[in-house]
């Protein structure tokens, strides 16, 4: 006699589709309306999940990059880069590119053979065109149709403000591409990165770029590895993926496809693009699903409270009435008081967080001028050029920090007052009724360049003179042995050689002063501007707060009224018919509560099987 065969368990993805449709019918047949809004949740769902590529200069990021794509040269290498702007890449039919300006100006089109243009620092904008936040590119690339990949500038090392750029950015994407190469082992930087990153990003994808390049990558990657188990040991055990963008690029100019089929293998360019693909494409859907069944829990849950409001009509009759009477007076008179301590508390708790924001955006600011002000200190010539666009690419972040915050601080605020509102139950209806019915950047002036002065040309003539002096006493000794006239030539160019050298180094701290300048009224004008946001953000708040509570009151009184009706119907049914309607509602609860937790279950689920990706 043959053993039974083994039951298979569903995979996670078919389990939490069947519970999706499940759920969603049982909703449907209650609430049609509610069910439309958890149907509209999932259309709204990432299509495509992202990775952001982050990496020090000249990494072979950008280069890694075109590979990916299939496309050399499409994303400027990073030596040339020198700016805040990153690079996001999507899927269309044709080539198309456009530089963005979120909340100040509409998107500009860019050809594509101008791209370079745009973000990069060594070439020049197009006259009257402002740098923009960042560059779309979209392209006929079947990886685009299945994910987007975010390119950030590697100007500034990961251990300055590029690197938390990487890390906002990182913090909403789908994964991080981590890109080290194969000359030495993790900078301190570098492991100071992924130390940090690893509290914030789920999911980090390492790739050892140019391993053609260095024979003892071997060693390298080894080297690696163990530096990840000391400093970052969330990593620890991480795949790497040793790449080669240039033999993925010589593979395109193979003389035969045997040869080119050998290249793109030994490059592993194609192996990192499968296992990206692998790895996201469906943790990508999971998340989206995960959106879809928290929507169906929070309708359940309101479902669940309506439902036992109707078993207690039925079963409890005058004294549940009674109970629903004393409440609705209680509510409406809160609404109808003149001191509405419910508002005294809004405008209490939206005060608290205007202080905390005031005291929050002072630190930050400090941060960022105190670190700019030691950059610039230890900045040579080039070093100081770009400093302008990194402390662009600071404030920026710090508006989004500051916004966020606030954001989350509010509500923070809305649960506070509506816990001081209503009852437990009562917030089940309340929150699901706010779930349906469901920030400016900072423009930061560039730095003037500094105009030569009457200090400046006086410099210059007291380094010649100078440069003039030195360069007599340097052939001094010489003099009684060689004519005064031969002597004259060289004399003049060790002076104007040290002349150089020193206007050149009193010009430098001058410019480095004013770029000192510049920082403090350009933090100045940020602050200000950031201000003037974020009170604008709470005053709008409290008043659509105040309004929303308002209304959640009258709707609150207006379900209770429905409420009382629906008893009053419940006393007027005879024992065995009200009976009848007693066993369908706990069947239905029972129907609602086993769905409820089923969804609690597989969002659990979902969450265990991201915690181990």
């Amino acid at each position: 006699m043959s053993a039974p065969a083994a039951t298979t368990q569903p995979s996670l993805p078919k389990q939490v589709r069947q519970a999706r449709e499940r759920l969603l019918a049982l909703i449907k047949e209650a609430e049609p309306e509610t069910a439309r809004w958890v149907e509209e949740i999932r259309a709204r769902r990432k299509k495509n999940p992202s990775v952001v590529v982050v990496g020090e200069t000249n990494r072979g990021k950008s280069s890694l990059v075109n590979a990916l794509l299939g496309r050399p040269g499409l994303s400027p290498v990073d030596a040339e880069v020198a700016t805040a702007t990153y690079l996001v890449f999507g899927h269309a039919d044709s080539w198309e590119a456009r530089a963005c300006y979120p909340g100040q100006l509409a998107p500009v089109p860019i050809d594509l053979p101008e791209l370079i243009n745009w973000v990069s620092a060594a070439h020049e904008l197009p006259a009257g065109e402002l740098p923009p936040r960042y560059v779309e590119v979209d392209g006929p690339v079947e990886l685009l149709a299945k994910l987007s990949i975010v390119d950030t500038p590697g100007v500034g090392g990961l251990d300055s403000a590029h690197g938390e750029l990487a890390k906002e950015a990182a913090a909403s994407a789908t994964a991080l591409l981590f890109v080290v190469d194969a000359s030495a082992p993790f900078t301190t930087g570098e492991l100071s990165f992924l130390a940090d990153v690893g509290e914030r990003v789920e999911t980090v994808i390492f790739a050892l770029s140019k391993v053609d390049q260095y024979r003892g990558w071997r060693q390298v990657l080894e080297a690696d590895q163990a530096l990840l188990i000391e400093h970052a040991p969330r990593f620890a055990g991480a795949r790497f993926h040793p790449v080669s963008a240039r033999m993925y690029e010589m593979a395109g100019k193979a003389p035969n496809p045997d040869a080119a089929a050998m290249l793109r293998e030994r490059s592993g360019v194609d192996e990192l693009r499968g296992a990206l693909e692998e790895l996201l494409v469906g943790r990508s859907i999971m998340l989206s699903e995960a959106n879809t069944l928290r929507a169906l829990s929070t309708a359940l849950g309101e479902l669940r409270v309506k439902l036992e409001a109707e078993r207690r009509a039925l079963s409890t009759g005058e004294a549940e009435a009674a109970t629903l009477r004393a409440r609705k007076d209680e509510l409406t008179a809160d609404r109808r008081s003149s001191t509405k301590g419910w508002q005294v508390k809004l405008r209490s708790e939206v005060q608290r967080t205007r202080v905390e924001n005031n005291h929050e955006v002072s630190r930050q600011m400090r941060d960022v001028q105190s670190w700019f002000r030691q950059a610039i200190d230890v900045a040579d010539k080039d070093r100081l050029r770009e400093l302008p666009a990194q402390v662009d690419t600071a404030l920026q972040m710090v508006s989004a920090r500051i916004s966020a915050s606030v954001g989350h601080r509010l509500n923070q605020v809305t649960e506070t007052v509506l816990g001081e509102l209503f009852q437990h139950d009562e917030l089940e209806v309340i929150r699901a009724q706010f779930a349906r019915h469901g920030s400016s950047p900072i423009v930061l002036r560039p730095a003037d360049k500094r105009p030569p002065t009457a200090e400046d040309k006086l410099l210059v003539f007291m380094g010649v003179s100078g440069g003039f002096g030195a360069g007599k006493m340097a052939l001094l000794p010489l003099a009684s042995a060689v004519a005064a006239p031969i002597l004259l030539v060289p004399t003049i160019v060790i002076g104007l050689g040290a002349g150089w050298w020193i206007a050149k180094t009193r010009k430098h701290t001058a410019d480095k002063q004013h770029m000192k300048q510049w920082l403090t009224e350009s933090i100045a004008d940020a602050r200000s501007t950031l201000d003037q946001l974020v009170a604008e953000q709470l005053i709008e708040a409290e008043s659509q707060l105040s309004l929303a509570l308002d209304e959640a009151l009258g709707k609150r009184i207006a379900g209770i009224e429905e409420e009382l009706r629906e008893v009053d119907k419940a006393l007027r049914l005879d024992a065995s018919e009200r009976s009848k309607r007693l066993a369908v509602v706990n069947k239905r609860l029972a129907e609602i509560n086993s769905g409820r937790d089923r969804a609690e279950q597989l969002l659990a689920s979902i969450r265990t099987v991201r915690d181990r990706a």
